[in-house]
Parts: C-alpha cells; sequence; structure tokens
C-alpha cells in the first residue's frame, strides 16, 4: 500500500482493507486535533488509488471490509467516488462492507439521493466527528459546526438509511464546562440518533492550538474523577433505541462498552464504581490516540 504520513482509522475497523484515497482533512481546523497537521488535503490519484486496489486484490483476500481513510473521504466529487467503490467491487468481490470518516461539511454536498446511490454500491457506514453538543465549546475548538448543523446532516445520513458512528470527546469542555458539555452532547446525541457512539477522552497534544491553551492556563483539562463523572451523566441523559456504546478507545481511563438502553444500568453502575475508587483505572503511562 503507498500510505502517506500517518494513518489513521476508527478502532471497529481494526480488520478492514485500509485505502488511503485522500491525504488529510479537508476542515484540518480544529484546534484539539494534531492528526494531519503536517499534510496539505488533497484527493489521491487514480493511479495510486488503483495500485492500492490491486494490492488489496493480491494480498488481503480474507479480509471482508474496507476503510477509506484519510479524514474525510466523502468530501471526493460523487463522479470519482463512484468510480472507486465500482472499481473496489470488481476488484475485491468479497467485499461486503465499506466505510468511511465524513465531516458535516462533505455530507451537506452530497443529496440523499446520492447517499443512497453510494450506499448501493457498498457503502455502510459514516463516521462523524460531533465532539460536543455545546455550541460555545464547538465555536473554541473551531469545528466550524453548530448542534444544529449536525443535527441537520446526521438527518441526512439517517433517511439514506447508512449506518451513523458518531465520535465525542470527553474533556473538550475543559474542567469550567464538564458536565454542561456532556448534558448538551446528550442531548443533541438524542436528536442525531446515531447506530453507534465513541466516546473518546481527550489528550492534549503540545503542538496544537489547544495545547498552547493549556500551556497558558486558559484551558484546564478536567481530572480523572471530573471525566468520569462527565462520561456518567452523558450516558445518563442518553435515551436511544437500539444504539451500541464503546468507551474503549485506548485514549479512556474506564474501557467501557454496551448497547443501549440494554446495557444503560450496567455501564452506570461501571462508572459509577470507577468514581468511588472500586475499580482501577487505565494509568496515563498506557493511555494512547
Amino acid at each position: 500500500m503507498l500510505y502517506e504520513g500517518t494513518v489513521i482509522r476508527p478502532p471497529s475497523e481494526a480488520n478492514s482493507i485500509i485505502l488511503q484515497v485522500t491525504l488529510g482533512c479537508s476542515h484540518n481546523k480544529c484546534t484539539f486535533c494534531g492528526a494531519y497537521k503536517d499534510k496539505l488535503f488533497q484527493i489521491k490519484s487514480d493511479s495510486v488509488i488503483n495500485h492500492d486496489i490491486n494490492f488489496a486484490a493480491n494480498h488481503c483476500l480474507r479480509q471482508k471490509r474496507v476503510f477509506l481513510a484519510d479524514g474525510d473521504a466523502l468530501i471526493i466529487p460523487l463522479k470519482r467516488l463512484i468510480s472507486i467503490f465500482q472499481r473496489i467491487l470488481e476488484k475485491l468481490p468479497q467485499v461486503n462492507r465499506i466505510s468511511l470518516y465524513a465531516n458535516a461539511k462533505s455530507v451537506r454536498l452530497k443529496t440523499v439521493t446520492q447517499l443512497q446511490e453510494l450506499k448501493k454500491l457498498g457503502l455502510h457506514r459514516i463516521y462523524l466527528g460531533l465532539e460536543s453538543g455545546h455550541d460555545d465549546i464547538l465555536e473554541s475548538i473551531r469545528k466550524g459546526e453548530t448542534a444544529r448543523t449536525m443535527i441537520e446532516v446526521a438527518e441526512k445520513i439517517n433517511l439514506a438509511k447508512l449506518f451513523l458512528s458518531v465520535t465525542v470527546l470527553l474533556g473538550i469542555g475543559g474542567k469550567q464546562h464538564s458536565l454542561e458539555h456532556a448534558r448538551q452532547t446528550a442531548q443533541v446525541l438524542n436528536e442525531m440518533k446515531p447506530r453507534q457512539i465513541a466516546a473518546l477522552t481527550l489528550m492534549v497534544l503540545d503542538d496544537t492550538p489547544l495545547g498552547r491553551k493549556v500551556r497558558e492556563g486558559t484551558f484546564i483539562l478536567p481530572g480523572k474523577k471530573q471525566m468520569l463523572e462527565e462520561l456518567h451523566k452523558l450516558v445518563s441523559d442518553l435515551h436511544l433505541g437500539r444504539c451500541q456504546f464503546h468507551a474503549n478507545h485506548a485514549s479512556n481511563y474506564l474501557p467501557i462498552e454496551g448497547r443501549l438502553p440494554r446495557d444503560k444500568e450496567f455501564l452506570l453502575h461501571s462508572i459509577k464504581q470507577a468514581i468511588r475508587g472500586k475499580t482501577e483505572l487505565i494509568p496515563d503511562t498506557m493511555r494512547t490516540l
């Protein structure tokens, strides 16, 4: 595979064929994110994409899922995206699911009908980063979206009957807005109606704008207990039907997962036990992005 730079994929795509069809992120302004700061966003050439698909056709015969990297593959113009999907279907007939990251802008650029067209070609899952449902926090991290615009793009994905996975960031509201961040994020998630929620814990990188705020003392990261209380509030305020909840990313202090609403009380009990100090947390030395 002709990968360039660091390639990031969701934990649930660990066993997928990773095709890097774009470099970087088309937005790339979020103050907490350092994933793509060393990359100028671009769509990779057809020759490189074809090379990687052919490589996968020769060496990845047992893998039945494909994830399209980097940060925002859905931004690719529809005609070209269809061509990529068709080549995957032709060269990798065993593949039964294609997934990708998207941001709100790229979803807005596609109609429901166009998303349904991609679904017919194998698109199954869209990973969307909400981070927070609190408008002031979204503005401060330069997300470029509001809670309402995130709800609107989620509605479009759901109308296309695609699997929506939403990522949120524990701690992104800082110590001051921790519980309000959790409350409003749960509220927005209830309206977005995702099929999967992934809760990650903020790990501040020195070379990001948020890292500079931490050094200046203008952003204070919540402590472990406050992070757990934030997680408890988030889960407590979720009222969703048939949704997977994952807080088992390598960044989290307490790896938990379950199905909502079935496992809600179990999740809340597990978090409470951790808050009370009855569960051993993942040490900072073992946490990673």
